[in-house]
């Protein structure tokens, strides 16, 4: 059973830009129906959708159609008018065939064919995230992203046009961030659970994009989908003080290790840029061999390092990786000798590459940086009820079952 969150439902009266098409009854009791956008219309206005209604009768079956397809709407309770679920695709021809009873039996159809307007705005979905068939882990937050500023104006209608579903339902929130929150630089509203997620379950994510009102009389251009999988629960858990890293796999340690962290001892603007982050981290990304280079320094500077380093997963955007030691192998498992990345042994570092997911939770105790919920997906910084003020509707959410 599919139950829709957060419908978008058509908008009612006017002639939408299009005018309204009517079936007039006869003076025999035949009910009426009306019909908009009217037959005809050239340019109505998706985001009002279509709204068939009856007077004097009953509406039976209804019917409309975008190239041979079935659109998704919903009768009123008493069954005297109809409405679109969804907005409408710019420039989509729509074909609607409606009928009415009345209490004595007699019948009037009606049919409408139009297309809406083709004027689209330039503010698009530029992609969504997870990939489709992805498997993540139990962090992993959804990413809808933009490829400009949303008008504020806007983001109420894009959150409720966003229709999220998994196996086990799940309670979470939108937040909207601006490019500078955002770990890419892209404007981008972002799903994140109360709780991580289940293992082992579907996720679904289909952004209504296609026929809303984005800014003046221009629409949204087409909708998204997304399918993906929560895979098996991977936590890490490091120690700065103990200089320990555990790995575990639905609750059960199935591997740790000795690791080095963060040094300090250059502090810039108040902070010591060489500690590690504390705090709820997810892991981002892979490399099989990365590059990297000190921040802030040229060639000859103190510090300075232009270094490959191989087997790198990435869980913050400044540049913190766990990968492989390539420098003094005595301080793995006994004290802090790197730049603010968490090295490892080269198997282990070998086996994480190869075993995390992307969206896994890592937690990191025992230094005094803390990781602020902007640097990269660290968004478990933030409890729960301040997450969720960035909702352009101010409330959480739980996802529908699949």
């Amino acid at each position: 059973m599919t139950l829709v969150l957060g419908l978008v439902a058509a908008c009612g009266g006017g002639d939408g830009g299009g005018g309204e098409k009517t079936a007039k009854g006869g003076n025999d009791g035949t009910p009426q129906v009306t019909i908009v956008p009217a037959n005809g219309s050239g340019k109505a206005r998706p985001d009002q959708g279509v709204t068939v209604t009856a007077t004097g009768g009953t509406l039976g079956q209804v019917s409309v159609k975008l190239k041979g397809a079935d659109v998704p709407g919903a009768f009123s309770p008493d069954k005297t008018r109809w409405r679109s679920k969804w907005t409408l695709r710019p420039g989509g021809g729509y074909q609607v065939s409606a009928t009415a009873t009345s209490p004595q039996g007699q019948s009037t159809t009606a049919t409408s064919a139009f297309r809406t307007s083709r004027a689209t705005a330039a503010t698009r979905i530029n992609n969504v995230v997870p990939s489709e068939n992805e498997t993540v882990g139990t962090g992993m937050p959804v990413f809808v992203q933009f490829n400009k500023t949303v008008p504020e104006k806007a983001k109420p209608a894009i959150e409720r046009g966003i229709e999220i579903s998994s196996t086990t339902p799940t309670e979470g929130a939108w937040r909207w961030l601006a490019a500078g929150e955002s770990f890419n630089g892209l404007p981008s509203v972002v799903f994140r659970p109360k709780r991580p997620w289940k293992p082992h379950q579907k996720v679904s994510v289909t952004v209504h994009y296609a026929g809303l009102k984005i800014g003046d009389n221009v629409f949204g251009d087409k909708d998204v989908t997304r399918t993906f999988k929560i895979g098996d629960s991977h936590t890490l858990n490091i120690n700065a003080k103990t200089h320990r890293l555990v790995a575990k796999e639905n609750g059960r340690t199935v591997r740790d290790w000795g690791v080095s962290l963060g040094s300090g001892g250059e502090v810039k603007n108040g902070v010591d840029t060489l500690l590690t982050t504390s705090g709820v981290h997810l892991t981002m990304d892979r490399s099989r061999m990365e590059r990297m280079i000190s921040p802030g320094k040229k060639k000859g500077d103190p510090g300075y390092y232009d270094e490959k380093i191989p087997w790198a997963t990435r869980i913050t955007n400044s540049g913190v990786y766990i990968h492989q030691n390539t420098e003094d192998p005595t301080c793995l498992g006994k004290r802090n000798c790197s730049h603010g990345c968490i090295r490892s042994p080269s198997a282990d570092a070998k086996w994480l590459y190869r075993w995390s997911y992307r969206g896994d939770l890592v937690t990191i105790t025992g230094t005094k940086r803390e990781l602020s919920w902007t640097n990269g997906w660290a968004y478990w910084q933030l409890p729960f009820p301040k997450w969720a003020k960035g909702s352009a509707l101010d409330k959480p959410i739980t996802t529908t079952r699949t």
